[in-house]
């Protein structure tokens, strides 16, 4: 902690001391001084030469500084603050520890992880004690860009440092591996928190059930269910989504259906999210009708429904040319009133609807701006999905450009839609350059990442390619899910069929 605003600091073994007050003078001032009778024969000459005085700048302590840090991250406000911080150590004063940790958590929730990163290391050589939130703060930074390496590098250095892993440490490993298909990493972690007993609670067992989903072990999630009345913990509707979307990967529509309605009778109430995986699984099994049913019923319950849920709807009525039903929805939802997510569904509809309205993405961010709807990165994510699956690779490219101008840094599901734009149009050079830009840049490719590009290859009717992808996905500790391995399936029969082996 450090006590003084004035106290001497260290910065990689140097001393920094405060410029003393008596220094700070300009030029000017010091040339008036010196030649004080030269000028005063001519007071015209004095008030042309003598520079107007300026009103002193107020200082500001040390505390003041520290309070407007904290409460412009508060705020959301990430630019003020690293403008004060400047402006703090430019007059020899550094942040106390609480101001550090919550720049960084203020950085990390940005996605701007080398300035979160830089302020851990300034934390570190001013001998501060860091404590495992701190640690954990930026391991969330890393994790949440798929930055796995320098994640990986954290961790070592925790053990390093004698900083002990708590709950949410594994919690955050937890969820990322799972998120990108890595099996064996996240059976590690549930073995570490079952070892150190770390209790296991409802999002634990979400997080196993979705493991079992992606690698195709429906009937294990259900089983799920069972081991949680046998220890006690009652699910929640957490629990419940994730069972529903798993039934609904699978095609069991009809056991999804009877969940929900018993997961109502039990007296737990679905949420958004719930109502997202009914209408995205049978829009996904051409059963357009009941999609629609469902989504009609969570309009009633005052819901409404996540830009890319819409997409799906909306898509699937787009390849049939149902132009009247996609705006007739709209023209539903608009007259529930929710105005300012209003927007986002328009754009949609119009990208879709092919009304010409809305096909730049310029013209998008704009016409959401006007709404006063604040940008966010789930905003650009359903804007780029949109451009992505209808082959408009430039928009796609320009919805990135777009999401940097406001300062929020690409991460890995904005980089995935961008392959796959270039894969729909069978631009499979561009695919690939996005994926060596992955590497390169320190991100961590997920099983969605090295799917997408055997998709492009497949496209480009580069079969031979896709096994080398399938070895480097499975390598990288990447579980191949079941869209992966029937690309991995199709291109092998068929480079047996050309060349007789694979």
């Amino acid at each position: 902690m450090i006590s003084s605003p004035y106290a001497a600091r260290y910065f990689n073994n140097f001393l920094i001391r405060p410029l003393p007050r008596e220094r700070f003078h300009c030029c000017c001032c010091y040339a008036y001084v010196r030649a004080p009778l030269s000028l005063s024969k001519n007071k015209n000459n004095i008030s042309k030469l003598v520079p107007p005085k300026e009103q002193p700048k107020e200082e500001l302590s040390w505390e003041t500084y520290n309070s407007l840090i904290q409460n412009h991250c508060s705020n959301g406000q990430v630019d003020h603050c690293m403008q004060i911080l400047s402006e703090m150590e430019a007059a020899g004063m550094y942040p106390s520890t609480p101001s550090y940790s919550i720049l960084i958590k203020c950085l990390a929730k940005v996605g701007r992880t080398v300035e979160a990163e830089a302020i851990f290391v300034e934390m570190k050589c001013f001998g501060l004690r860091l404590s495992i939130q701190e640690y954990n703060l930026l391991l969330r930074s890393f994790l949440k860009k798929g930055q796995l390496h320098f994640a990986d590098k954290l961790l070592v250095e925790m053990g390093r440092d004698g900083v002990e892993r708590n709950r949410e440490t594994y919690i955050l490993l937890l969820d990322c591996y799972a998120k990108a298909g890595r099996l064996e990493d996240s059976w590690w972690v549930l073995n570490e928190m079952k070892k150190k007993r770390i209790r296991l609670d409802s999002f634990v067992y979400c997080r196993v059930i979705k493991l079992y989903r992606d690698n195709g072990m429906w009937k294990k999630a259900m089983e799920v269910i069972m081991e949680m009345d046998e220890v006690g913990i009652r699910p929640d509707t957490r629990i419940y989504n994730a069972i529903i979307d798993t039934l609904g990967k699978f095609r069991q529509l009809e056991n999804a259906v009877k969940l929900f309605e018993e997961m109502q009778h039990r007296g737990v109430k679905p949420d958004i999210v719930t109502w997202n995986a009914l209408i995205k699984w049978h829009c996904r099994a051409g059963d357009l009708t009941r999609a629609i049913g469902f989504f009609e019923k969570m309009l009633e319950q005052g819901l409404y429904p996540d830009p890319k849920i819409f997409l799906t709807i909306i898509s699937r009525l787009g390849e049939q040319g149902k132009w009247d039903e996609i705006r007739r929805l709209f023209n539903e939802m608009r007259e529930k009133g929710h105005r300012q997510s209003g927007i986002i569904y328009a754009i949609l509809v119009d990208i879709y609807g092919q009304y010409g309205r809305f096909r730049d993405a310029e013209e998008c961010i704009a016409a959401i701006r006007s709404e006063g709807v604040a940008l966010s990165a789930s905003i650009f994510c359903a804007l780029a999905n949109a451009f992505a699956q209808h082959s408009l690779c430039d928009q796609t490219v320009k919805v990135l450009e777009l999401m940097e101008a406001e300062g929020l840094e690409i991460n890995l599901v904005m980089l995935n839609l961008l392959m796959n734009a270039f894969s729909n149009v069978g631009r499979h050079l561009e695919a690939l350059a996005v994926f060596q830009h992955i590497k390169d840049t320190g991100i961590s490719p997920d099983v969605i990442t090295y799917t997408t590009l055997m998709k492009a290859f497949v496209r480009a009717k580069l079969y031979e390619k896709v096994p080398e992808i399938y070895k480097e996905m499975e390598l990288a500790g990447c579980t191949p899910d079941r869209k992966a391995r029937e690309i991995f399936h199709d291109a092998s029969l068929i480079i047996q069929q050309k060349w007789g082996c694979i």
